[in-house]
């Protein structure tokens, strides 16, 4: 590594590093993320979130005991015959999605070219599983079912993103949705969701989990994102479907020892997150609002909040300016007032010269009103260089 790639690394480190340490020491923030505790805070939380599970019972061994409990719990909330527990929402998707491939002998998958398989896995759906895939779009919206209707080759399996996060946590409509299930079972497919954040789209869809499981064959949903866990998914479906998923996990590795701490917090967050998740909705809409209300009014031209009537509780946000830039302004901005508006700004997959943030609102962001998220832009914006 020369000297200047070597400064820009330890310069980067470094901003990493303030940017937790600001976000940490902030007495105000939209969301208080798991990554930004510290070793004892997670243990602290860990310890709290023991009183959902019988502490008198046997440890689980290989996925019995209070794993066995959350897979049961789970699959009933998504009105599945049954559930498996594993440690990576990356193995359950390459799992289900093999499964499905042998049992309509088609290994190609239609899904779409910003779905997490494709962006964030290091293509291990063809590299390691050995399935194809196929795009019915490459528009930054969800599937319809046109284009489930005009894709020209046959395919297997649909997998939906619910909500599609890299194209801004879109989810669509109700109608939509049965629309393009409805479309990809005229076409002898079976459907699997990709429902990693699938826990908020009840509010968007006016639906109960149930329901929106009901649309397809397979769920698959996370513990961390939205619940606040520690790790680990779950995979529901049919029992045989999930009986052949258990033996694929074995081979993937995927049979750990003991998992008690991953569900202990898991149940945890279906008891204490999953009911305020639809509050977190509705007060996300307020702060996106208010958002751009207040870009408006402190001039900038340009910005953009998107959806701008978010459909979860996250959603994203776009400036005209450097990345770094922002990301600075937003670091010295909670140094110095204790109030965290943005985290880390990015310039990838974005229009040249605009950069763009995730923001999550959760129980913390209850607390700012329209006036104190105004408040916060304008403080926000006058910290970035003319």
């Amino acid at each position: 590594m020369d000297g200047t790639a070597e400064n820009t690394a330890t310069s980067e480190k470094t901003r990493a590093e303030r940017l937790i340490a600001a976000l940490r020491g902030a007495r105000r923030t939209l969301a208080r993320r798991p990554n930004e505790a510290t070793l004892g805070e997670r243990w602290e939380s860990l310890s709290a979130a023991a009183a959902v599970a019988d502490l008198s019972g046997d440890v689980d061994i290989y996925g019995d005991g209070v794993v066995a409990d959350l897979e049961t719990k789970v699959a009933a909330l998504l009105g599945k015959e049954a559930a498996a527990f594993f440690p990576t929402g990356t193995m359950a998707q390459q799992v289900a999605l093999r499964c499905w491939a042998g049992r309509t002998g088609n290994p190609t998958v239609a899904l779409h070219p910003l779905a997490h398989p494709e962006v964030h896995e290091r293509e291990a759906l063809t590299t390691v599983t050995g399935l194809r895939t196929v795009h019915p779009t490459s528009a930054a919206r969800q599937i319809g079912a046109e284009d489930v209707h005009d894709l020209d080759e046959p395919f297997g399996t649909l997998m939906l993103e619910l909500p599609l996060r890299d194209a801004g946590f879109v989810l669509p409509t109700w109608e939509e949705l049965e629309e393009v299930c409805e479309a990809a079972r005229a076409r002898d497919a079976v459907i699997h969701f990709d429902g990693a954040r699938l826990w908020e789209t009840t509010a968007h869809f006016g639906r109960p989990l149930a329901e929106i499981a009901e649309l397809a064959d397979s769920v698959y949903v996370s513990f961390y994102k939205s619940l606040g866990g520690l790790s680990g998914a779950v995979l529901a479906g049919p029992s045989s479907f999930v009986g052949e998923a258990r033996a694929w996990r074995h081979r993937y590795g995927g049979q750990v020892f003991q998992q008690f701490p991953q569900a202990i917090a898991a149940l945890a967050g279906l008891e204490q997150e999953l009911p305020r998740l639809p509050e977190y909705v509705a007060h996300a809409r307020v702060v996106a609002k208010a958002l751009q209300e207040g870009f408006a009014e402190a001039g900038v031209s340009g910005a953009r909040v998107f959806p701008e009537v978010p459909h979860t509780h996250q959603f994203r946000v776009w400036l005209p300016y450097d990345a770094e830039v922002l990301t600075e302004a937003g670091i010295t901005q909670a140094e110095e007032t204790r109030t965290a508006l943005f985290a880390r700004w990015s310039d990838e997959g974005t229009v040249p010269g605009l950069a763009t943030t995730e923001v999550t609102v959760a129980a913390a962001g209850l607390e700012w009103g329209p006036d104190d998220v105004r408040a916060a832009v304008a403080d926000f914006v006058g910290r970035i260089p003319s």
